[in-house]
């Protein structure tokens, strides 16, 4: 696609992904990492997916978690999170992301989120790593629509509703996060994010770490990042997106920004993959 650099810095690093056309809001995404780092990003879909080889380590909610091969990762949306490897020859895995409100939709149950991220129990993590893959061969609608609802049985026992994990009230920084996603292409300033929070700058800062685990700096990075994925996948060109999710460091050219520091653009696109409305 358009605007997508067509590999990793690294030649051995490779990665695909995939959009069902049925149905929007779910992706597939598989990939080889040996040597390239994501930076802290965050997605607005839930991720679950598996090692299948080699091991990745993240850092997730303030924590550094070691995935082994055969173990199972559970992301939540909007949770920051990077990914590296944590042996030689890499990790090879693979994922799927399904927004929430999609998810609510497929099963009928409301508030889904994932307290633990990790989980290393092969006979969860094999069956659920061969209905991925079933996935990226299904030709049909009908069979993609019945691999989903397989899948979604298989994690359900995994997942806590509303009621068991994620509070549903607001919390104080939500509004803070609103912020930052209404203003990605414009300066923000400490005061104003520590006043919609009504605390003092300083007090705030050390607030906010503490909550999210990242400073507020590193959280509108990974939401420019983000932004950046959604105008790629549209065909919008690298320079164009550079400016408009307004990259820190204007010395730097835009392909190579985007290329360098968005986690999922050095990718080949899937030939089934459709433009997103």
């Amino acid at each position: 696609m358009e605007g997508v650099p067509a590999s990793f810095p690294y030649e051995k690093d490779r990665a695909r992904f995939q959009q069902l056309a049925e149905l929007p809001g779910v992706e597939l995404y598989q990939a080889h990492i040996s040597r390239y780092a994501f930076e802290p990003h965050t997605h607005e879909a839930f991720g679950i997916g598996t090692i299948e080889a080699g091991a990745q380590r993240f850092r997730y909610r303030g924590t550094e978690y070691t995935a082994p091969e055969n173990s199972l990762v559970m992301m939540n949306p909007d949770e920051l999170h990077t990914g590296e490897s944590a042996c030689e020859e890499g990790w090879r895995y693979q994922m799927i992301y399904i927004q929430p409100q999609l998810m609510d939709e497929l099963t009928g149950d409301r508030g889904w989120w994932f307290n633990e991220a990790l989980l290393t129990d092969s006979r969860v993590a094999q069956p659920l790593s061969r209905t991925l893959a079933a996935l990226w061969q299904a030709e049909s609608e009908l069979a993609r629509q019945s691999l989903i609802a397989e899948l979604l049985l298989q994690i359900r026992p995994l997942a806590c509703m509303s009621s068991q994990g994620r509070p549903d009230t607001r919390h104080r920084f939500d509004q803070v996060k609103d912020f930052l996603r209404d203003n990605l292409a414009e300066p923000v300033r400490l005061d104003e994010l520590a006043a919609l929070a009504s605390l003092s700058p300083w007090h705030f800062l050390r607030a906010f770490r503490q909550h999210y685990h990242v400073t507020p700096h590193q959280m509108l990075m990974a939401f420019r990042l983000y932004d950046a994925k959604q105008r790629l996948a549209q065909g919008e060109a690298a320079a164009s997106v550079a400016a408009a999710t307004s990259r820190p460091d204007r010395r730097m050219p835009s392909c190579a920004f985007i290329g360098s520091r968005f986690s999922i653009a050095p990718i080949t696109m899937s030939p089934k993959w459709p433009p997103r409305p």
